[in-house]
C-alpha cells in the first residue's frame, strides 16, 4: 500500500504534466561558468535529483541581464549563445522523467558592483544592508528594457527544452520583489504608490513573457505570502493580488515568506517549525484555481504528505532536503524512510553559496560533485582501524566499507556521535540527533565492527594488527593558562551539555563563540514551569560580538533568545583572573570584576586531541576531522569521505 498516496499523484500545470507533487526549490549553487553557462557539474547535480525521484526541478536563481550578476558562477539566460548550455541541461534532466524550469530574476541590489562593474538598480534608493552600497533608482525608460529581458530568457528557456519558467517577485532584495513591497518601492510614478501600481512591473514582465511563450507555455511565480516585517506586504493584500496575478497569465503559485532582512523566515534554520509557510499557502490557495506551491522547511516525506492531505498546497518544493539527500522522493515511494539522509536546516549549503563557493552539505559532501560520488570498489581490500566514533570516523567507516575494506571502529565511550552529541542539547538543537542515528544506521548496514568503550593504546593497536590506521579521535576543550582556571567551579561548556555538572543559578560563560552562546541559552533556558525563569548569565567575549562564528541563519534567532532569556553580554572583555565568586577582566584598557556568581563556563574553543599518532610505525595513519584541526562538523565528514574514498 502506498503510504504516501497524495505525494506521488501526478498534477498538470496548464500543458505540463509533473509526475508527482514534489518540486525542487531553486538554491543557489555556484556550479554555473562565470558566463552563466549549465556546466558539466551542474548538469551533474540536477540530474542527481531527477534520477532521485524529483517531480519538477526550478533551478538556481536565473539572471536575465548581464549587468546585474547576483552570483560570479550563476545561471544566466541573457543571450542566444547559452541556450546551447541549457538543452544539455533539460535533456538530462528529462532522461529521468523530471521537468525542469529556470527561476528568471533580476537581482537588483542582490547583484553588487563588485560583481557586475555598475551601480545596482532598484525600484527605490534603499541602502542593500548587505553589500553596504544604495541602489540606483530605476528610470520609467530602463524598466521597459528590462520587461524585455524577461522576455526573452523565457523564450530562450522555451527553445532550450524547458517545460515552464518561474518569476522570481519574492524576498524584495530581487528587483520584482522590491517594486511589489512597500518596504522597498517608495515611487510615485505609475509603478509605485498603491498596491496597484506596485503590481504592475511584475504584471507587465508576465504578459510579455506570455506574449513570448505562446498560450500553452506554464509561467510560474514566486511570492512571499507575507513579508512578516512592520510595513511590509500582508497576506491580505498577496490574497488579493493572486487572482490579478492568474488573470495576467501565471498558472501556479509558489508563495515564500520574509524579505532579504528577516532571512530566517525565508530560509528557517535548525530548530525552526515545519512548513512554517503552509497557512500562507493555504489562504492564497482560496483565492485561486490553479497550483498552490508550498516552500519552506518541508524536510520529511510525512511533512509532504500532510500539506496535500490536508488541502493546504498542492505541490511541496524542498530545496535544502534534496541537497542533503537526491534520493529522497524514491526512498520515501519505498518506504525506505531509514536511508533517508536527513536535512537538519543548518543552512551550510547557502552558506557556501553566499561566501562565494561551490555549494556543499553537511551530510552529503559529495552536493555539487555528482561527477565524484561513485565508490570504486578497493583494489587491494585493507585492515582498516578507525579510532573514534564521530562524525569524521563514522563517515570514512561507512564510506571504506561500502569500497570493500574490512573496517573496525573503535570508540572509547558508550555512544557513538562525538561533539554532535553535545551540539543536540541546546535548544533548537535536537535534530543533530538525526545526523547521529543515521550515520550509526549506515556505518552497521555497511558491515562495520563498531566496538563502544572501547579505548586504543599502543597494545591495541598492536594486538589488532591493522594495515590502516584512520584517526579520528576529535577534540578536547581548550583550557586556557589563566590564574584561578583551576577552581573548583570552574568548568567547561562540554562538562555542562553532557550532563556531567550541574550550574546555577548565577553563572558566567567565558567565551562568546557559537559554543558559548549555545551554552548560555541552554543554561538560561526556563525550567521551572511555574515562574519561567531560568539561571542568570552573563557572556564575556574578548571579541566585538557574539557568534561570529555562527555563519548561518540561525545566529539571529540565538541572539534573540538569548536577549529574551535575559543573558547579559560583556564584549571586548578579555578575562585576565578567575575570582572565588567571579571574574576579572580588561576591557578598554580598565580592569573590571564580575562577582556574585556561582560557576564559570569555560567556551574559549578546543584543541585537537592526537593519540598514538606519534606512537604508531610502520603503519600508514590518517588524521581527520577535529583531531587534525578543531572545525565544523561539516569539514568532518568531508575528510571522513575523502579518506574513506581514498584508502
Amino acid at each position: 500500500m502506498n503510504q504516501l498516496p497524495y505525494l506521488f499523484r501526478p498534477i498538470k500545470i496548464k500543458s505540463m504534466e509533473v509526475k508527482n507533487r514534489l518540486v525542487m526549490a531553486p538554491m543557489g549553487t555556484n556550479l554555473a561558468s562565470q558566463q552563466g553557462e549549465a556546466t558539466p557539474s551542474l548538469i551533474s547535480y540536477y540530474a542527481a535529483r531527477a534520477r532521485g525521484g524529483v517531480g519538477l526541478i526550478i533551478t538556481d536563481d536565473t539572471t536575465v541581464t548581464s549587468s546585474a550578476i547576483y552570483h560570479p558562477n550563476g545561471l544566466r539566460l541573457h543571450e542566444d549563445c547559452l541556450v546551447q548550455s541549457w538543452k544539455n541541461l533539460t535533456q538530462a534532466v528529462h532522461a529521468h522523467g523530471a521537468k525542469i524550469a529556470p527561476q528568471l530574476i533580476h537581482p537588483s541590489f542582490n547583484a553588487p558592483s563588485a560583481f557586475s562593474g555598475v551601480q545596482p538598480v532598484a525600484a527605490s534608493p534603499i541602502p542593500s544592508r548587505r553589500f553596504r552600497e544604495i541602489p540606483r533608482e530605476l528610470a520609467v525608460d530602463e524598466i521597459e528594457k528590462i520587461i524585455e529581458q524577461f522576455g526573452e530568457a523565457a523564450r530562450r528557456a522555451q527553445e532550450a527544452g524547458c517545460d515552464a519558467v518561474q518569476i522570481h517577485c519574492a524576498h524584495v532584495h530581487h528587483l520584482l520583489g522590491s517594486f511589489l513591497s512597500p518596504l522597498y518601492n517608495k515611487r510615485t510614478d505609475a509603478y509605485g504608490g498603491s498596491l496597484e501600481g506596485r503590481l504592475r512591473l511584475p504584471l507587465e514582465v508576465i504578459r510579455r513573457i506570455r506574449s513570448k511563450v505562446g498560450p500553452g507555455f506554464p509561467i510560474l511565480i514566486r511570492i512571499s505570502g507575507d513579508e512578516l516585517q512592520p510595513g511590509g506586504r500582508t497576506i491580505e493584500e498577496s490574497q488579493y493580488i493572486a487572482p490579478i496575478l492568474v488573470q495576467a497569465g501565471v498558472d501556479a503559485i509558489q508563495i515564500s515568506a520574509g524579505t532579504g532582512n528577516n532571512f530566517w523566515v525565508v530560509v528557517p534554520p535548525t530548530g525552526s517549525p515545519q512548513a512554517p509557510n503552509a497557512y500562507l499557502a493555504e489562504q492564497i490557495k482560496r483565492e485561486v484555481d490553479v497550483p498552490i506551491i508550498c516552500v519552506g522547511r518541508i524536510n520529511h516525506p510525512w511533512v509532504a504528505e500532510n500539506l496535500l492531505q490536508s488541502g493546504k498546497a498542492d505541490m511541496v518544493a524542498m530545496g535544502r532536503a534534496l541537497v542533503a539527500d537526491p534520493e529522497l522522493p524514491n526512498k520515501a515511494a519505498r518506504g525506505d524512510w531509514d536511508e533517508i539522509a536527513p536535512c537538519v536546516g543548518d543552512s551550510m549549503c547557502l552558506v557556501f553559496v553566499q561566501m562565494e563557493q561551490k555549494i556543499s552539505c553537511l551530510i552529503n559532501p559529495v552536493a555539487g560533485r555528482e561527477e565524484e560520488a561513485s565508490l570504486p570498489p578497493a583494489t587491494t581490500p585493507k585492515k582498516v582501524l578507525i579510532i573514534g566514533g564521530g562524525p569524521a570516523g563514522m563517515e570514512a567507516a561507512r564510506v571504506a566499507a561500502l569500497r570493500g575494506h574490512q573496517v573496525t571502529l573503535m570508540e572509547r565511550t558508550s555512544k557513538l556521535g562525538g561533539q554532535l552529541l553535545l551540539a543536540s542539547f541546546p535548544p533548537m538543537k535536537q535534530e543533530y540527533t538525526c545526523i547521529i542515528q543515521y550515520l550509526t544506521h549506515q556505518v552497521k548496514k555497511a558491515g562495520v565492527q563498531v566496538e563502544l568503550n572501547r579505548a586504543v593504546d599502543p597494545e591495541v593497536v598492536s594486538s589488532f594488527q591493522p594495515q590502516v590506521i584512520i584517526m579520528a579521535t576529535g577534540a578536547v576543550p581548550l583550557v586556557p593558562d589563566i590564574p584561578g582556571i583551576d577552581k573548583k567551579h570552574v568548568v567547561t561548556a562540554w562538562d555542562v551539555l553532557a550532563g556531567r555538572t550541574l550550574v546555577g543559578p548565577k553563572v558566567i560563560v567565558v567565551g562568546g563563540g557559537k559554543v558559548g552562546c549555545e551554552t548560555a541559552d541552554f543554561i538560561a533556558h526556563p525550567v521551572d514551569d511555574l515562574t519561567l525563569k531560568g539561571n542568570r548569565v552573563t557572556i564575556v567575549e574578548m571579541l566585538e560580538n557574539i557568534a561570529l562564528d555562527e555563519k548561518s541563519m540561525a545566529r539571529s534567532l540565538l541572539i534573540q533568545r538569548l536577549k529574551g532569556k535575559g543573558v547579559e553580554i560583556i564584549v571586548g572583555a578579555k578575562v585576565i583572573e578567575i575570582l572565588p565568586d567571579g571574574v576579572k577582566y580588561l576591557k578598554e584598557g580598565r580592569e573590571e570584576t564580575l562577582r556574585s556568581m556561582d560557576h564559570i563556563v569555560l567556551a574559549m574553543g578546543a584543541k585537537s586531541e592526537k593519540i598514538l599518532s606519534e606512537k604508531v610505525t610502520g603503519i600508514p595513519v590518517f588524521i581527520i576531522g577535529d583531531a587534525k584541526h578543531p572545525r565544523t562538523a561539516v569539514e568532518a565528514i568531508a575528510e571522513g569521505w575523502e579518506i574513506g574514498r581514498k584508502i
